[in-house]
């Protein structure tokens, strides 16, 4: 179940350590994985463990309100893949099992021959409608598979509340968000840069928009592309990061990165561990590949415990500075669409299962891909207890979906084109316990 504001502030005065998680092909194997490299000072408060709400799960009576039945059940945290049976009650997992008698079963979707995972966590995405390019959330899930995800920076300090009281509140999807170093967040679209006039880096009143809702927020974004800060070069990432620091040390930072001015090496340099970089792998100038070499720099700082993100988007994710990014140790720790108003429109196609897609076309096992997209961006969240995850007493998140396999071409932002044998093609998205878009559902329906 989410936690309260209140609960959360409690939970960050003492973090725990998250668990391991599965590498990507070409990662160095000495690097740990994203949310058990974070140092101490930037450690978020990761939620406590999972306890079912109002019933005994051990309970041999129990009457499940929805059976997801016979399905391919892949939880990477868990370490489950089989055929099983998910009961949820309460609005939680209360049962993952070979099978459950339909007579305790209130409600049964049969999902024989499909693949269910926790339901999509997406670390970056544009889903505050009525501001610059955001989408609204829930209309997206029968493409995106995505219970939960993160509006990276589309309101700032001054448009804060409109994400907090607009979007919010009107959203089944579970939504977290960062706020932008410059106080109108991304009102304006994508141009003019926002970071044109440093005068909108505001760094108290950043700070003052994280620390009152830390709850929903994060920590803090920044884009450092040279069209958006102009001459302003790295002030709004110095910025960014003193905002973050000034809100409490569990607060990261999310630096946009593509065609950012002067070295990137510098940039790299800056970031702290538990901080994320997104965009990692574009293509749009002064990358973290450059002549087929990947920068010391990207490795140092993936190493020090910088989350690595892929960030999508409708133009920044090139399969000419991926492949060799993860063939030399820079493999990504969450996978993430920037789906948005704009990008959505483009060959890229940027919904979680087709970027996860690519990543199986990459060379990607199906049980790290998976794990990046789910329970990687949940313990980063560290709000939740279980999100991402199919524990008993975890919210009752689930993505459905045909793991079709056949010849496919995927197309990256810049035109590369790369042949797959297998896609993701979601199918059903059950979001605490309710399935999106189709029966049977709850009477009364609520949420």
């Amino acid at each position: 179940m989410d936690l309260s504001r209140r609960g959360f502030i409690k939970l960050s005065a003492g973090a725990a350590a998250a668990g391991g998680a599965l590498s990507g092909p070409g990662d160095a194997s000495a690097v740990p994985p994203a949310a058990a490299r974070l140092d101490a000072p930037r450690l978020l408060a990761q939620a406590t463990a999972p306890a079912p709400l109002g019933f005994n799960p051990a309970d041999a009576s129990l009457k499940y309100e929805l059976v997801i039945a016979n399905g391919d059940v892949l939880d990477p945290v868990q370490k489950t893949r089989a055929r099983r049976d998910i009961g949820i009650r309460f609005g939680q997992i209360a049962a993952v099992v070979p099978s459950i008698p339909p007579d305790r079963a209130v409600q049964r979707i049969d999902a024989a021959g499909k693949l269910v995972t926790p339901g999509l966590i997406d670390l970056h995405t544009h889903l505050c409608p009525h501001l610059g390019i955001g989408l609204p959330a829930d209309e997206l899930v029968p493409i995106t598979a995505t219970t939960t995800a993160v509006s990276a920076g589309d309101a700032g300090a001054h448009t804060f509340g409109n994400f907090r009281h607009g979007v919010v509140p009107q959203s089944r999807t579970r939504l977290f968000g960062f706020v932008h170093i410059a106080s109108i967040g991304l009102a304006g679209g994508l141009a003019p840069g926002e970071m044109l006039n440093i005068e909108y880096a505001n760094v108290e009143a950043c700070a003052k928009a994280v620390a009152e809702n830390a709850d929903l927020t994060l920590g803090v974004k920044v884009r450092i592309t040279d069209s958006v800060v102009g001459g302003n070069g790295l002030e709004p990432l110095r910025r960014a990061i003193r905002a973050a620091e000034m809100a409490g040390k569990q607060f990261r930072v999310m630096c946009h990165i593509g065609a950012a001015p002067g070295s990137l090496s510098d940039l790299l340099d800056l970031l702290r561990p538990g901080d994320i970089l997104t965009h990692a792998y574009s293509g749009a100038g002064n990358n973290t590949v450059q002549n087929g070499r990947l920068l010391p720099a990207a490795l140092a700082a993936k190493q020090r415990g910088v989350i690595i993100d892929v960030g999508h988007g409708g133009g920044s994710f090139d399969f000419t500075v991926c492949e060799p990014a993860m063939q030399q140790g820079f493999g990504p720790d969450t996978i993430s669409s920037d789906i948005h108003g704009v990008s959505i429109n483009t060959p890229g196609y940027p919904t979680m299962p087709w970027v996860m897609s690519k990543f199986l076309s990459l060379g990607m096992p199906l049980e790290e891909v998976v794990a990046r997209a789910t329970s990687e961006p949940g313990r980063i969240i560290g709000k939740v207890p279980g999100l991402g995850t199919l524990a008993v007493g975890a919210p009752a998140d689930l993505a459905i979906f045909d793991l079709i396999d056949g010849p496919v071409e995927f197309v990256d932002t810049r035109n590369n084109k790369r042949g797959g044998t297998r896609k993701l093609v979601p199918v059903l998205t059950v979001k605490g316990g309710r399935p999106y878009g189709r029966p049977p559902l709850p009477i009364p329906f609520l949420y």
